[in-house]
């Protein structure tokens, strides 16, 4: 990482000493764990997009654990999670929802489209919490949702770990 780049990221020693890790850290210690080879960053990247896409809350905590298990770089399975932000969520979702709606040769109806942005309006009017509005979505968009999401992160993750492992290149020197 470049010097002008390392002030903005806390070091491995602050993150093991921040209150909120320090009952952890114990597990965290490993060198492996934060050491950026081909391996460790493959499996991190295919981590990461798995939960980033997968699970619509809690990525990190998932992601960190996996990782953990797995033998995978911390930060950068966390990172990775961030495939979904405020930004992509809803494209990514969409597509999901088609891909399920294609998948399990269910186009989305009339009807069915007419309840889900019903399903979204009623989030915007009830000013509800991210996660209420969230789930009263969820429910709207069904299987066909949870199927494209499913596929998508598991596609992800195997073209990340391949990805990593095809586009890394060994220093010599």
């Amino acid at each position: 990482m470049p010097n002008w780049l390392r002030r903005w990221f806390p070091t491995r020693e602050q993150i093991l000493a921040s209150r909120v890790v320090a009952p952890f850290a114990h597990h965290l210690r490993d060198d492996s764990l934060w050491h950026a080879n081909r391996h460790s960053v493959a499996k991190a990247v295919s981590i990461g997009l798995f939960f980033g896409l997968m699970i619509p809350f809690a990525q990190f905590v998932f992601a960190i654990a996996t990782a953990l298990f797995l033998r995978a770089h911390i930060a950068i399975s966390a990172g990775c999670t961030l495939i979904t932000n405020p930004f992509t969520f809803p494209p990514i979702y969409w597509a999901a929802y088609e891909l399920g709606s294609f998948v399990l040769a269910k186009p989305a109806s009339v009807r069915e489209s007419t309840q889900i942005e019903q399903s979204a309006e009623k989030i915007g009017e009830l000013a509800t919490g991210w996660l209420e509005g969230f789930w009263i979505w969820l429910s709207a968009a069904g299987l066909p949702l949870v199927t494209g999401l499913f596929i998508m992160a598991c596609s992800a993750a195997v073209i990340g770990y391949f990805a990593v492992h095809l586009l890394w290149r060994e220093r010599r020197g």
